[in-house]
């Protein structure tokens, strides 16, 4: 009978012992272990501990085993992910400067084309005239012209064939020499007419013209510059810089006439280009400008009694024309401005002359 308290369990449990797995419902076999008190008492429980720490220590090392599987398969992941970025951030960065060289390339276009616009502008200011060059097709063309391949053949024939289709007949020879000589003698010719020109150094070779200062300001860059617009009798009037601020006033510049050599090289000074120059009085001390005779209009030329001729379109600065001719020009003692004795003449209106200046240098 249970104790007072125990409530009694009627349960059909089987052995749990190895000798008596089979037997069932309480064996004979094993009382001790099969008994109710043994079932529920110390046998079981001990199996239960085993079982659980079985399940316990089993557990863990699975669950350890996934997750470094896991593990990997994230990492391999992510390094796919890093290795895809990469090559994303590689091909943005070139595409930048792709488009950054594209631009400046095209900034660099416009430059160039702007430049050129401004040096053809400044060309056509200075009367320089364009000349077309050839094109890129006709010069590959020439140059790539195929030399004629060597006769395989034997060699008199080919020399013999060659002579016969090169050689012209004796009288369009003849007719060609005559021809050749006539053309030679014709060169030599015009050869020998600018050697004379070269040869004749003189005042006549000088374009000395009236002109009138249209405005005249000071250079930009310049303290002891003036910048003037002249007209001298063309379409558009001329930019003249001349040295003369410490000696005429800025007043006394404006529309005035004067004397200018017209045929030197247009030259840069400090950033302008000057196409004339105001002929003056001039020594150490004091400079006038040559004032032409009263009724003389722009464009009129300056001419001197005895030295006929025409002046150069432009004259050549290695051939120094106007260093030859410079130390001749003079004023006399009448201030009237003279070449070898010959006055600054406009023709049929007068002299030209300085106010005050008399048996001085001209520049």
């Amino acid at each position: 009978m249970p104790g007072p308290g125990v409530v009694s369990v009627n349960v059909a449990v089987s052995c749990l012992s190895t000798n008596c797995f089979r037997t069932g419902w309480r064996s004979n076999t094993c009382p001790a272990l099969c008994s109710p008190r043994n079932v529920l008492g110390v046998p079981l429980s001990m199996f239960l501990a085993r079982s659980l720490l079985k399940m316990s220590s089993h557990n863990p090392l699975l669950r350890l085993e996934q997750r470094a599987a896991e593990a990997d398969q994230i990492i391999e992941f992510l390094k796919q992910q890093i290795q895809l970025l990469k090559e994303k951030t590689m091909v943005q960065a070139s595409v930048r400067e792709e488009k950054k060289l594209m631009i400046e390339n095209a900034k660099l276009k416009n430059d160039i084309e702007e430049l050129k616009k401004q040096l053809l502008e400044k060309e056509k200011r200075r009367g320089v005239q364009e000349v077309a060059m050839p094109s890129g097709d006709a010069g590959v063309s020439i140059c790539s012209k195929p030399t004629p391949p060597t006769p395989s053949g034997p060699a008199p024939s080919a020399a013999a064939s060659a002579a016969t289709v090169q050689s012209p007949p004796p009288k369009d020879e003849g007719k060609k020499k005559k021809q050749e000589k006539k053309g030679g003698e014709k060169a030599d010719k015009k050869q020998a007419a600018p050697s004379q020109e070269d040869a004749k150094v003189d005042v006549s070779r000088l374009d000395l013209r009236v002109g009138r200062i249209i405005t005249a300001e000071k250079h930009p860059d310049a303290d002891s510059l003036y910048v003037e617009q002249v007209d001298v009798g063309e379409a558009a009037p001329r930019t003249v810089v001349s040295g003369l601020v410490k000696h005429i006033p800025l007043d006394q510049m404006q529309n005035r006439l004067a004397v200018l050599l017209c045929n030197l090289k247009p030259a840069k000074m400090r950033g302008v280009v000057s196409q004339a120059m105001v002929m003056c009085a001039s020594s150490p001390d004091k400079v006038e400008i040559l004032d032409p005779p009263s009724g003389a209009a722009p464009g009129d030329r300056v001419t001197f009694q005895g030295f006929p001729g025409e002046p150069d379109k432009e004259l050549n600065p290695k051939k120094k024309v106007w260093e030859q001719v410079q130390p001749d020009l003079h004023t006399d003692a009448q201030c009237v401005a003279t070449y070898k004795g010959a006055a600054f003449e406009v023709a049929d209106k007068g002299v030209c002359k300085a106010q005050t200046m008399s048996n001085s240098g001209i520049k």
